[in-house]
């Protein structure tokens, strides 16, 4: 297959991904559409939507991808359909993106690209541009001073084109102008001045200020201009006015939050002669205040600096150009960290198709079923099979959006929940089988959860499967397949061991300061043919109280067994900044549409929750006989959560597992 997923606005990204060859037949190269929402300089999707024949009026996703040359400053660079064992990414560029010029100039963002770039990835640099010869040079020339000052061997794999994009007479053109996004912040973004005796208005490229993940957007109504110096101390003179203060002498932050105090309508900041446009930022505590102007940074413009210096009045507007280019995804800073993601995670699915090709008796579930509101997706299923002849249950389960483009896609995240009945009216009818949490506004997401631990669950021929989240979501379009299958094992002298018996122990609730005083000891005892017993949990934590807590506070949760083992699963990475982006290569979705890059509470955005496993066989009393006794409790920072308000809440299924 090969996915061909293009990016918005003037920052575009495609991708051409073949996964490996089964049997004697390669798969057919694909195009694929990541997305379209919210696509604006810093978007880059993805959502795998396959479609039967090309559209009479452009390639649509999943349409054959044809060959293709393109000039390059080496030679030429050629793609044929079922060469490539990896993605080919095309970035084009545009020099009138202020958050290119950023994404292109910041020493970090190049360095990623050249340290963390796949080996499995090459990329095509192309221009929107009639400079594109220049700006092929010129990033070759960035790239390539970074890889010798690494002393990294990458360059092998960029590919540098010197025609510009309108003339490359391939189906590239055709599909940057036919999946044209259409969402809010498909644009050029632009700062218009106007000024009497003006015969015609300045327009600069500009780069809005982020406010840690938040970006800030100016509106159309016209400002006055007003000087302001570095902006470093508050100004009376630019109340009611869009402040121009220049860099330097203090963090952007400091300038933003002076001019706020100083009740001006807005900020621009200028780069100093000869500087590039910058990120503008929060640093540490800084994100902690909350700043309700907008900003964003332009360069100098001399004209500008001249009728200011005089005290003729300058007017300024805010004003986005559409561009024509699809989305692939949302780069929230400029940074080649985020095609990284995408190709990181491009490898993750070559090979979790090459995992699928493996052998399993298959059931399925649910094909491409709508689930929405309080029931979901329900289904009940035949297992004509002997469970035990199997010793894994593996679920392939897949969220996408009820449209082709992330536009169509549900905003905000929320747990998706796999609940499965044998025996109705049964103790175990509605047990938690499986646990996904969706991405925010991407179509993406397919994953291999191994919850063999539970195959005592389906004790029936015949089973009910719900999978639901929050009944107010907006839909999501779900498939699941049960995956049967033998272990392959090498030590044909070791007896495989099969859970034969699961007992549910807790389950979680509201996280504040009556969460721990809900648990009771739970008395078990261990049946006599057992050989080994398992704790198995699934545990996230959500909300956000005045701590954090859940989502982005490091929580620990205890499984004290006989008063003296205790079993301990700690959230460490929660409220990381980069937590979940080291999670893209495992199956996280990568470049959504929202905080997802943050570490969370046992979960990523657009990701399965895996289980917790841990043998605690030597823990227990193995005669039946003699009751054990197992004892949950949750802290927050080693005590019991104790917020002021708006508690958050935890999501469990916990289990002891019986093996023989």
């Amino acid at each position: 297959m090969v996915l061909l997923c293009p990016k918005p606005s003037v920052l575009w990204l495609l991708a051409v991904v073949v996964t490996a060859r089964v049997g004697k037949a390669a798969g057919k190269p694909k195009l694929i559409d990541y997305g379209a929402a919210a696509c604006d300089s810093r978007d880059n999707g993805v959502s795998l939507r396959p479609s039967a024949a090309a559209s009479p009026d452009g390639p649509e996703p999943g349409d054959p991808a044809a060959a293709f040359s393109v000039p390059t400053l080496d030679g030429e660079f050629s793609y044929q359909p079922g060469a490539l064992r990896g993605p080919l990414v095309v970035h084009a560029f545009s020099n009138k993106s202020g958050f290119l010029e950023c994404m292109w100039s910041s020493e970090s963002s190049l360095v990623s690209l050249v340290e963390e770039l796949p080996d499995s990835t090459q990329v095509l640099f192309l221009s929107l541009d009639d400079s594109a010869l220049s700006d092929a040079l010129w990033m070759r020339d960035q790239l390539q001073r970074v890889a010798m000052h690494r002393n990294k061997e990458v360059l092998s794999r960029l590919h540098f084109s010197p025609v510009p994009v309108f003339a490359l007479g391939n189906w590239i053109p055709n599909v940057l102008y036919y999946w044209r996004c259409t969402g809010r912040g498909c644009v050029f973004s632009q700062v218009v001045f106007k000024s009497e005796g003006w015969n015609m208005p300045i327009i600069v490229k500009r780069l809005d200020a982020r406010y840690d993940w938040l970006m800030t957007r100016g509106d159309p109504k016209s400002y006055r201009l007003m000087e302001a110096g570095d902006g470093c101390e508050p100004s009376p003179s630019v109340a009611g006015a869009l402040a121009w203060v220049s860099e330097g002498n203090c963090s952007f932050f400091t300038k933003v939050q002076s001019m706020a105090k100083s009740n001006a309508s807005g900020v621009l900041v200028y780069a100093l002669p000869g500087n590039p446009i910058q990120d503008m930022n929060c640093v540490g505590d800084e994100c902690d205040a909350t700043l309700a102007i907008p900003a964003a940074m332009v360069h100098l413009e001399v004209s500008v600096a001249r009728a200011l210096e005089i005290g003729q009045p300058v007017y300024a507007s805010f004003q986005n150009t559409p561009g024509a280019l699809a989305e692939m995804g949302w780069f929230i800073y400029p940074s080649f960290s985020f095609l990284n993601w995408q190709a990181q995670w491009f490898d993750f699915y070559a090979a979790l198709q090459t995992k699928l090709q493996s052998p399993a008796e298959v059931i399925s579930v649910f094909d491409k079923v709508q689930m929405h509101g309080e029931d979901g997706a329900v289904a009940t299923v035949e297992l004509p099979i002997a469970l035990s002849d199997f010793d894994a249950l593996h679920l392939d389960a897949s969220l996408s959006c009820p449209g082709a483009r992330d536009s169509s896609c549900a905003h905000w995240d929320h747990a998706v929940r796999l609940l499965v009945c044998c025996d109705p009216g049964g103790p175990s009818c509605g047990t938690e089988l499986g646990r996904w949490v969706t991405a925010f506004r991407r179509g993406i997401g397919r994953w291999l959860t191994d919850v063999t631990p539970l195959i005592p669950l389906l004790d029936s021929n015949r089973c009910t499967l719900t999978m639901k989240t929050v009944p107010w979501a907006m839909p999501w379009v779900v498939s699941l397949n049960l995956r049967f299958s033998v272990n392959n094992r090498t030590d044909y002298d070791v007896k495989k061991l099969r859970p034969f018996r699961v007992t549910p122990l807790y389950s979680g609730g509201t996280f504040d300061k009556n969460y721990n005083k809900r648990y009771r000891p739970t008395e078990v005892s261990v049946p006599a043919s057992t050989r080994k017993v398992e704790l198995y949990a699934v545990v996230t934590a959500h909300g956000y109280d005045d701590n954090g807590c859940g989502e982005f506070c490091v929580t620990s949760h205890h499984f004290l067994i006989n008063d003296v083992f205790n079993n301990t699963l700690t959230f460490d990475s929660a409220g990381t900044p980069l937590g979940c982006t080291l999670r893209v290569k495992e199956g996280a979705v990568p470049n959504e549409h929202g905080t997802w890059l943050y570490g969370r509470g046992g979960w990523c955005d657009g990701f399965q929750v895996d289980p917790w496993r841990t043998d605690v066989t030597k823990q227990l009393n193995a005669s039946e006989s003699e009751p054990n006794t197992v004892v949950y409790f949750g802290l927050f920072q080693g005590k019991d959560p104790n917020p002021s308000k708006e508690p958050g809440y935890i999501i469990m299924s916990s289990f002891l597992v019986f093996y023989k």
